[in-house]
């Protein structure tokens, strides 16, 4: 079973110039790798594929880029690999088309092997190139180290992202059952309402820092870019969004752990936020939520403890039928909290009401969804 684990680094001076050129290095490889497949399909309709790209790279060095060689020969290989599989998943319609690197915002290259932690120090890594960095080792690291992506953030923090193999098969699947089943509906009001009734409220981390996030950006706008008292002054707007993303997951951590520890089948609803941010009214309540993400975390999560994930149509009337008699309220609206159901006359709170339709739809549908299935 694969596990990823991050952790921070903490390189020396040298180490960040020499990270600073690692990082410079494979983006520029990166970046003419796709320029090079992009000229040669649109002028010859040809594909060139990786290991074409991978031979262009020994040549560069040995003519006009010799200073190539300042970098691990194998994060240059993971560059143009990494590129090749973008485009696969590009044309089989899993994601958007490449885009090339900017030098701006998050850096980032990757190693498939070679990186150890040091047997006499557990507090150091071996990378190469930069051979012995500090780490902070918060949890062990199990399993066998398959490969290492380290990352500088845009306020100039380091970290190793390491996937390692515990050589252990996924657990199997809980059975389904009704009484040990949820359904969950995301809300904005409350981040994740259940079928039992229960809810999480919704932090709301960007509202709570929008003041200061305001200042700090009036202030930017009026320096010169470029200066030192601009740079200084967009690390600190840099540092404000990263804490609302640190916030945000870590209560997004928390709710989904949760549930996978209660619950052994989680039904959840398809929901087009791509299309809901059109909303002008609720786009940065939308963003701000992180359904997307809170739903990766279930998937995830899942495969790991044996539980089941059901996903329903997002064109099933949840909110409108009612879970008692499964009458349709063709009259509600988005301000409708509360209604009660003209033919039973039971009260429903709208959010709950909706959870409960989730259940019995991802309960009738099929309800084992993995990970991979879910997300193509």
């Amino acid at each position: 079973m694969l596990r990823a684990y991050k952790y921070r680094i903490f390189p020396d001076e040298v180490q960040k110039a020499l990270l600073s050129v690692i990082f410079e290095q494979v983006r520029f490889v990166y970046n003419l790798a796709l320029e090079t497949k992009i000229t040669a399909y649109t002028g010859q309709k040809k594909n060139i594929d990786c290991f074409d790209l991978m031979k262009q790279i020994k040549e560069l060095k040995d003519t006009d880029c010799p200073w190539l060689s300042d970098s691990p020969a194998q994060a240059l290989q993971m560059a143009i690999r990494n590129l090749d599989n973008a485009y696969t998943n590009f044309f089989k319609g899993r994601a958007k088309f490449p885009k090339f690197k900017s030098k701006h915002g998050r850096q980032s290259f990757q190693l498939p092997q070679r990186v150890h932690l040091n047997k006499n120090n557990s507090k150091q890594i071996h990378i190469p190139k930069l051979k012995y960095v500090y780490i902070d080792l918060h949890q062990e690291l199990k399993g066998t180290i398959k490969t290492v992506t380290v990352i500088k953030t845009v306020t100039d923090k380091y970290f190793v992202s390491i996937l390692t193999d515990n050589e252990k098969e996924l657990p199997k699947k809980k059975p389904i059952k009704e009484a040990s089943a949820i359904g969950i509906d995301l809300g904005i009001k409350d981040l994740c309402i259940t079928s039992d009734e229960l809810k999480f409220e919704n932090k709301d981390f960007m509202k709570s820092k929008l003041k200061k996030l305001r200042v700090a950006q009036r202030s930017l706008s009026r320096k010169k870019k470029g200066s030192s008292h601009y740079n200084k002054q967009k690390m600190i707007v840099a540092l404000l969004h990263e804490k609302i993303k640190n916030q945000r997951q870590d209560y997004l951590h928390k709710i989904s752990k949760y549930l996978i520890d209660h619950y052994d089948t989680i039904c959840l609803e398809d929901l087009s936020v791509k299309n809901m941010v059109k909303n002008h009214s609720l786009a940065r309540a939308i963003s701000d939520m992180g359904w997307s993400e809170f739903k990766n975390m279930l998937m995830y999560k899942a495969e790991w403890y044996g539980k089941n994930i059901s996903i329903i149509g997002r064109f099933e009337p949840s909110s409108k039928a009612c879970s008692c008699c499964g009458n349709i309220n063709k009259e509600l609206t988005l301000k409708d909290r509360e209604w009660s159901c003209i033919k039973c006359n039971t009260k429903h709170d709208r959010d709950v009401n909706a959870a409960k339709n989730i259940k019995t739809f991802g309960l009738r549908n099929k309800p084992n969804v993995s990970q991979r299935e879910a997300l193509a």
